[in-house]
């Protein structure tokens, strides 16, 4: 079974970046569906980020972080309001960890392990 997971760090404060909200989304024939969302917890993680009701298959996902809200609870000026990230599932029995390095002006993302 495939899974999707996330991890959001914080890279300007040193630490896991805890209330940000994410969506997951596959492309489908007409645009894009919703198949998981979830807000960061103090590790930084989506424990829940997709059921394990569903069941995911070969396609284009995304996720979009809703970095605005992560920042203004900070009390933080930003440059980026959300940062989308788009990528391939090819093999569905692996598994697929999403990491993002975050900061009010850059971000970065790979893909983990």
């Amino acid at each position: 079974m495939t899974t999707i997971t996330t991890h959001v760090l914080d890279t300007s404060r040193g630490r896991p970046a805890e209330g940000v909200p994410a969506t997951l989304e596959i492309e489908a024939a007409g645009g894009w569906k919703l198949i998981g969302k979830g807000t960061t917890n103090a590790d930084g993680r989506i424990t829940d980020l997709v059921s394990n009701e569903t069941n995911l298959s070969a396609g284009v996902y995304r996720l979009i972080f809703d970095t605005a809200r992560y920042f203004a609870n900070q009390q933080t000026e930003s440059f980026y309001p959300q940062v989308t990230v788009v990528f391939r599932i090819e093999d569905p029995v692996q598994h697929y960890h999403v990491p993002l390095l975050l900061s009010p002006f850059g971000y970065s993302t790979y893909r983990g392990s």
